[in-house]
């Protein structure tokens, strides 16, 4: 989606002059307006926010305000259309800049997975057994055609239990956008990546793999990743072991299978906040996972050493988008009655949507 240029009266603001007017148009729309600010935001973002978390947590607390009429998602482009999927219709959903996307999300299309399903079909026949399961972390016609076909969203956190209910249900998974937090899952879960699992490149006929490959496969992986994630190594946790006896690593599933496999703990995004809360003063951990939060975490938390495994910069370049600007720029013109960037998932698809989602809470509940 297009986002128009903001302007001039707001990107020649100062940060201070940013922040105070933030203040003042929050105070003026008042508790109809509800701020959610994701964990990988920078802290000029989190300190406006009402509530902050992961995609799946802030779809949710969307709905913890029912007298809000309008929710300001400072993320990327699916988690607020989750939002819109999961708020009660008269509630507007606005993300602040149009062009923060997720580029993980964007390595699977609804054409590609059709074209990818219909090619499963021919090669397993019409009495195909294969369960759909799409990460969180995808668009909301992938989670209608999920929903739509028999599968169900997961999160990071729920996705062995995700993945093991649909092999209750057919005798395969095809699991995207994301092959590691795939292909981690299904390790987790006691499958053989090397015999059990293969890659769909959805730009090669039948994804890359022989039909043989594709009949003999439990799990399908979509080729695609987190640019963020893919940049942990072994050769930084050796490093940080080296340079820190005693060091924890705690990684994110999104990371390449050998990384999980060498960290001493792996999950979401709130299961790292958890885990580093609940860690002794003095403790010292090494985070594989976006660098904001891993910054948030060493500053509210000096009594250990926290820092991110990558020695280099890494934030989510999509989602450093939703600058304090765009936010300024959003609340003023809702203060002045004009609802700018609202996301809306169209009916259907969100019907399908609804259905993967209450899925996913049912299977994981």
């Amino acid at each position: 989606m297009y986002q128009v240029p903001l302007p001039p009266e707001y990107t020649d603001l100062s940060a201070e002059e940013i922040r105070s007017r933030i203040h003042a148009a929050k105070a003026k729309l008042g508790s109809g307006t509800v701020i959610l600010g994701h964990h990988y935001q920078r802290d000029e973002i989190i300190e406006h926010a009402d509530h902050r978390g992961d995609s799946y947590k802030l779809a949710k607390d969307a709905n913890l305000h029912p007298e809000a009429h309008t929710i300001v998602f400072c993320g990327v482009h699916f988690m607020a259309e989750s939002a819109d999927i999961l708020t009660p219709d008269h509630v507007k959903v606005i993300l602040p800049n149009l062009a923060a996307g997720c580029s993980m999300a964007d390595m699977a299309n609804i054409f590609q997975v059709r074209k990818c399903w219909q090619e499963l079909q021919r090669v397993l026949g019409d009495a195909m057994s294969v369960v759909p399961v799409t990460y969180i972390n995808s668009a909301a016609n992938l989670k209608g055609f999920v929903g739509e076909n028999g599968g169900t969203v997961c999160t990071s956190t729920n996705a062995p239990t995700a993945v093991a209910w649909a092999l209750t249900q057919g005798e395969k998974v095809l699991f995207f956008p994301d092959q590691h937090l795939g292909r981690n899952t299904g390790a987790k879960l006691g499958y053989d990546p090397e015999t059990e699992m293969v890659v769909w490149d959805p730009f090669k006929p039948l994804g890359g793999n022989s039909e043989e490959a594709i009949r003999s496969a439990k799990f399908i992986l979509w080729k695609g990743h987190c640019s963020v994630h893919k940049r942990f190594t072994l050769e930084q946790i050796a490093k940080a072991r080296e340079e820190h006896p005693g060091i924890n690593i705690l990684v994110h599933p999104e990371c390449e299978l050998e990384v999980v496999n060498a960290a001493d703990f792996n999950g979401s995004t709130e299961y790292i906040i958890k885990t580093v809360e609940a860690a002794e003063p003095g403790s010292k951990w090494a985070v594989g996972t976006e660098i904001n939060l891993v910054n948030r975490l060493a500053k509210e938390m000096p009594d250990r050493l926290i820092f991110c495994l990558d020695p280099q910069i890494c934030p989510c370049s999509t989602m450093y988008r939703v600058h304090p600007s765009f936010l300024l720029w959003t609340l003023e013109n809702l203060v002045n009655g004009v609802v700018v960037n609202q996301i809306v998932v169209p009916d259907k698809v969100k019907h399908y949507a609804k259905i993967a989602l209450d899925r996913m809470l049912t299977v994981c509940a």
